[in-house]
């Protein structure tokens, strides 16, 4: 009692407590100033004050003790209340020091881990991702998602700051004390994701579904066997997408409107879309299979734009050449199939049709300025002269856009240079072009539709009127808003479709010899020596520009190599790694004198292609602080799609990528990487 009797209250209880002795003082000063009106009155009164103070102070005494007692054991037993709360509590939790070692669980928290009450290891040992220096540094909540045991969870933690417990302690020392504790609740959504996820799965995913060579495949076979042939092409797509959950709708003779849940669609990017496969074997005596393009779109907000997913879907899968499935989402863009290449079209009725609009947009415009990709080559060059000749016999001034002389140009160059027929500035630089664009200005841009890598991608920006030719398969990066493009995957080169346009301009456009050889080195370069991606309509582009002076000897002159560049090519050849068997990698890394390092890789990875039982090539050569990748292959491998992983593009059997700090080794060590995910996914 002694040392409860120390203890000191205060606030309400205190007031409570001694109220009764503070209105005894009170009654004792009225009971003066009855004693100055009656005497007989202030005695009666004072006996009465006098025997209320005493039981007052007597109760006082008596109660504070046990009032006291009451207190300390209410204090005692309260505590011992709320442990076993938070012991019992529904809400899993545990306290963690500052290491991060669990040093108290509650049985929630024990129930989900399966650990006992005295589990004293690290919180790393139950959840991997949940490091020490993800400990919360600061008052802030730390919020993470954690699996364990297939059940998902919400992890938080807070920081228990223990300074001011230091502050009351009489065995730490509070100056040198900085401590602290987690306190870490777990929440379990494995209802609420799963509920998420069917939600997820059962959102629409809209599709369309062409038929690449529709007229091409009926041609091929016998008219009464037609309808046969459309029947069997119908019956497949429906039993497929049927089979997926889906509904199908014929839209058109040779086009399908697709909808079905999102899960189905997921099937379908994981089986790889094997319809493309499976429709080429339709056969009733048709000498041409029938080939598919899908574009499907999903994750959008909204059904509408899905729908624009599906149909920007669609426009690259015909532009990166058709046999292929390209799917859209939200954030990405994803490609399936494109094994084979495109059917050469023998209607020239789109190339009229494209050459009557490039007239349109050229007439009445002030100048022309024409550009290829960054480094160009004879095939940009070439198309580029091209553009720069139908510009001129429209009567309308025109600039071709060049930065670097590379090796690859520089004979062609000289074609133009000090010749009395070409002005000075027929030839200008970035800065300069930026300066000649006005209002006016139309933009041709040649043998790219990657913004990125044309020459100067700031004229994308500037100029109001774009034209577009190339061969080359659409990525998902393009130029967008262009008044005219024309992309035709199956055309051996930039060059070959501008000659084409050429014949169908109006008017007599009379080609200069330099002209068309730089024209005609373009295909040669690009077909290696018309060896390959070469139809009919490359030879009857070929023969149109030799009918206006293309030499074939003055051409092969022209690209006749130095010696050290013939001697780094082969030592790039006869290094090659021969991976997996039928993969080529090579590293090309030629003397410092060598002009054009990237073109000497490009020639190496052609010359690996001539190895029996190579399909396909890679040689990466070292440039300018980056690895340039040149990936070639005959017919079995799309090696657009392995550059497309590394941010680069091409065709189906030319493509190439630039990688950034990275080594030469370790750019191979990639390559394999990227060869064996795409051989163990099918893609190869």
């Amino acid at each position: 009692m002694a040392k409860k009797s120390r203890v000191r209250l205060k606030g309400k209880l205190r007031r409570y407590l001694t109220a009764s002795i503070w209105l005894g003082i009170v009654l004792a000063a009225v009971n003066v100033f009855v004693f100055t009106v009656s005497r007989e009155a202030g005695a009666v009164l004072a006996v009465f004050t006098a025997a209320y103070l005493i039981v007052t102070l007597l109760l006082y005494s008596n109660a504070r003790a046990i009032l006291l007692n009451e207190l300390v054991s209410f204090a005692t037993e309260y505590g011992q209340i709320q442990k076993t709360l938070l012991r019992q509590l529904g809400l899993a939790s545990a306290l963690l020091d500052d290491t991060g070692r669990v040093i108290w669980t509650n049985q929630a928290f024990e129930r989900i881990v399966h650990e006992d009450r005295g589990y004293r290891k690290s919180i790393t040992a139950l959840f991997p991702s949940v490091t020490a220096d993800r400990l919360p540094t600061d008052d802030d909540e730390v919020r993470m998602n954690v699996d364990y045991e297939n059940r998902n969870f919400s992890l938080r933690m807070r920081r228990i700051d223990l300074t001011e417990m230091a502050q009351n302690s009489d065995i730490i020392d509070e100056e040198s004390y900085e401590g602290s504790l987690f306190a870490v609740y777990l929440y379990d959504e494995t209802a609420l994701n799963l509920a998420l996820q069917e939600i997820d799965d059962q959102s629409l995913a809209v599709g369309l579904i062409y038929l690449d060579n529709y007229d091409e495949a009926l041609e091929s076979v016998e008219e009464v066997r037609r309808s046969l042939l459309i029947a069997l092409i119908d019956r497949k797509i429906n039993k497929y997408i049927a089979s997926s959950g889906g509904i199908v709708k014929k839209i058109e003779k040779d086009k399908y409107f697709v909808v079905m849940p999102k899960k189905f669609c997921i099937d379908l990017c994981e089986a790889r879309f094997d319809i493309l496969e499976d429709v080429k074997t339709v056969n009733i005596g048709n000498e041409m299979a029938v080939t598919l393009s899908i574009g499907m779109g999903l994750d959008g907000l909204s059904y509408a734009q899905n729908y624009e997913f599906a149909r920007s879907a669609i426009d690259l899968a015909l532009g990166r050449g058709g046999d292929q499935a390209v799917v859209r989402k939200l954030d990405s863009t994803v490609y399936y199939g494109g094994k084979s290449q495109q059917i050469e079209k023998n209607t020239r009725v789109k190339a009229r049709v494209k050459a009557h609009a490039l007239e349109e947009i050229i007439e009445g415009k002030d100048n022309v300025l024409v550009m290829g990709h960054r480094q160009g080559d004879a095939d940009s060059f070439g198309s580029a002269v091209g553009i720069y000749r139908i510009a001129t016999a429209l009567e309308h001034r025109a600039q071709i856009v060049v930065n670097e002389m590379t090796s690859s140009i520089r004979p062609l160059l000289e074609l133009f240079d000090n010749n009395p027929e070409y002005e000075d500035d027929m030839v200008i630089d970035s800065a300069h072009a930026i300066d000649a664009v006005g209002p006016d200005t139309v933009l041709v841009v040649v043998d790219v539709n990657k913004p990125s890598i044309t020459e100067c991608p700031e004229l994308l920006r500037m100029c109001k009127y774009i034209v577009v030719f190339d061969h080359h398969r659409q990525g998902t990066e393009v130029i967008e808003n262009a008044t005219l493009s024309y992309v035709e995957p199956y055309a051996s080169s930039a060059c070959e479709m501008v000659s084409e346009i050429l014949q169908y301009i109006d008017g007599d456009v009379h080609i200069h010899p330099e002209e068309a050889d730089s024209m005609y080195a373009g295909i040669m370069i690009d077909t290696n020596n018309f060896s390959s991606k070469t139809g009919v309509r490359t030879f009857e582009a070929a023969a149109y520009l030799r009918r206006n002076g293309a030499d074939v000897t003055r051409v092969k002159k022209l690209f006749r190599e130095d010696a050290l560049e013939y001697k780094a090519r082969a030592d790039a050849v006869s290094q090659a790694e021969i991976y997996r068997g039928s993969f080529a990698i090579s590293i090309c890394d030629p003397d410092d004198d060598v002009e054009s390092p990237t073109v000497i890789g490009a020639q190496a990875a052609n010359e690996l292609l001539n190895i029996k039982g190579i399909r396909a090539s890679f040689v990466c050569t070292p440039w300018q602080g980056r690895i340039y990748v040149s990936a070639r292959s005959i017919d079995e491998v799309n090696v657009q799609v392995i550059m497309e992983e590394f941010g680069g593009g091409g065709h189906m059997s030319e493509a190439g990528c630039q990688m950034e700090n990275i080594s030469a080794t370790e750019a191979v060590a990639v390559l394999r990487d990227a060869i064996d995910r795409g051989i163990e996914e099918g893609r190869l």
